[in-house]
């Protein structure tokens, strides 16, 4: 993402980063495994469904899965989720954490060949369309809405008004930093806003604050991912094998009310700045593939190739393909069966559930 524009994914950098350096010994960074292979470095931003990696580091899963495959996990917090993709871009990360859209916009469109390695969830009310005062989303109608534009809150506001007969053409985009929604709630000028959790939920707490839409309405549509070099991951396969170990062992550890899943959950929730109920309600509007077999599963499914089309097709009428695209076909689309969407000879972003087909099979 080369500006605030592109945003995500809001971070609660300083709470956040204080607890983390109080398990790494440095901000951020994994201290090293000892590993005698290769060191790849990984970045993460803090959103509730990506909250598995820190436990993961903190509690030595990353380097428990490293050290299995004779490597070395470097797992960074960037602070700005712009940074992380632009970083990834650069080749200064060998993975990220992503959504579907980023992922096509940033590296895929920059030219960077880029896999879905992770498939970890799809959000399912983690969006949503706020009204001041007002009750109705067809009442949005020429009104100014406040939103990170150029992101996924701009293809979710678009979604949002097909359902009531609206373009984006009968609103006005107010672009606005996920960092500043909050306080730009209660101004005079602010009518209308397209934002995420959870900046999303503090805002529909507040007086006048209408929930009128929100992404369970286009499930599956709006993905959290984990994206690496495909050039890495065919250097080294073990590398994906180490990403999918860790991620999937977190996610079986987390889930329910044993003590163990509520210990983690709470530690996920103090990581990401709230409290265990905090982080829940934001759990209960993600859809986490907790299972590797139902991400395979829908991953190979064709909603996950509509899903892409639709997000393609925004995203080059947008212009946000940059200057040198002059077709929705100009970046190539992989999926496994066999699916290509755009131009076959310039692949840059592929579907790759391998290897979480080997999580769901025990093989890793």
């Amino acid at each position: 993402m080369a500006s605030a524009n592109w945003n995500r994914r809001t971070l609660l950098a300083g709470a956040a980063m204080t607890l983390l350096a109080a398990c790494t010994g440095k901000t951020g960074e994994q201290t090293k495994s000892g590993a005698t292979g290769k060191t790849y470095t990984v970045g993460w931003t803090i959103y509730a469904g990506w909250m598995p990696w820190p436990y993961a580091l903190q509690t030595g899963i990353v380097k428990k899965w490293a050290d299995k495959y004779g490597i070395t996990i470097n797992l960074i917090q960037i602070n700005d989720y712009v940074e992380s993709l632009n970083q990834f871009t650069a080749g200064k990360l060998d993975a990220v954490t992503s959504t579907n859209m980023d992922a096509l916009t940033l590296p895929a469109a920059g030219g960077v060949d880029t896999t879905a390695l992770i498939v970890g969830d799809y959000s399912n009310g983690n969006d949503g369309v706020l009204l001041k005062g007002r009750k109705s989303l067809a009442e949005i109608k020429g009104l100014p809405v406040n939103l990170v534009q150029g992101s996924v809150s701009q293809y979710f506001l678009a979604r949002a008004l097909e359902s009531v007969g609206l373009k984006q053409s009968d609103v006005k985009l107010v672009n606005t930093s996920d960092a500043d929604a909050v306080a730009a709630w209660p101004t005079g000028d602010v009518k209308a806003m397209a934002t995420w959790n959870p900046m999303l939920r503090e805002i529909d707490a507040m007086p006048d604050a209408n929930l009128v839409f929100d992404s369970s309405k286009i499930p599956g549509e709006i993905l959290d991912m984990m994206v690496a070099s495909t050039e890495r991951l065919k250097e080294n396969p073990d590398f994906g094998k180490a990403l999918v170990g860790i991620w999937y062992e977190v996610l079986e550890l987390m889930q329910g009310t044993s003590p163990a899943a509520i210990a983690a959950r709470t530690a996920m929730a103090s990581l990401s700045g709230t409290d265990l109920p905090g982080y829940d309600a934001q759990l209960a509007t993600t859809y986490m593939y907790y299972k590797p077999a139902d991400a395979v599963a829908y991953v190979n499914s064709p909603a996950a190739v509509t899903a892409s089309d639709r997000v393609r097709k925004f995203s080059f009428a947008e212009g946000l393909f940059g200057q040198g695209a002059t077709s929705v076909d100009a970046i190539g689309i992989t999926f496994p069966n066999g699916v290509v969407q755009g131009d076959a000879n310039n692949i840059k972003l592929r579907f790759d559930p391998s290897y979480m087909a080997m999580a769901a099979a025990g093989t890793l």
